[in-house]
């Protein structure tokens, strides 16, 4: 089975920068996209951002858009989300999470569209 940790979370001030990492083992496939989610308390788990297993960005959310990078190293079998300018509506748990087939015209927006998850790491912009 496939399992993606998480790490890197932490508290950073408004406007600062983090850099979230995930780490992939397990057998995966040639088309195996990867993604970051995020959870803020009492709310619903978005998408933030996903990338194709060649490393082409898919999707950003729009209240990311020039502030934070998706990326992957498949040598280190390794997916990072850069955040930079930070805003306290960015705080949340933060998901990697991975998916079988992945396309980049297609539509993976809700968590139910993918295979496996992290275990979540905590990113809190403190205003």
């Amino acid at each position: 089975q496939v399992q993606l940790v998480e790490s890197g979370g932490g508290l950073v001030q408004a406007g600062g920068s983090l850099r979230v990492s995930c780490v992939v083992s397990g057998r995966t496939f040639g088309s195996y996209g990867m993604a970051w989610f995020r959870q803020a308390p009492a709310k619903e788990r978005e998408l933030v951002a996903g990338v194709s297993w060649g490393g082409s960005v898919a999707y950003y959310a729009d209240s990311v858009k020039g502030r934070f990078t998706i990326s992957r190293d498949n040598a280190k079998n390794t997916a990072y989300l850069q955040m930079n300018s930070l805003k306290p509506e960015d705080t949340a748990v933060y998901y990697c999470a991975g998916r079988k087939y992945y396309s980049l015209t297609g539509d993976y927006m809700s968590p139910h569209d993918w295979d496996n998850w992290g275990q979540g790491t905590q990113v809190t912009d403190s205003s």
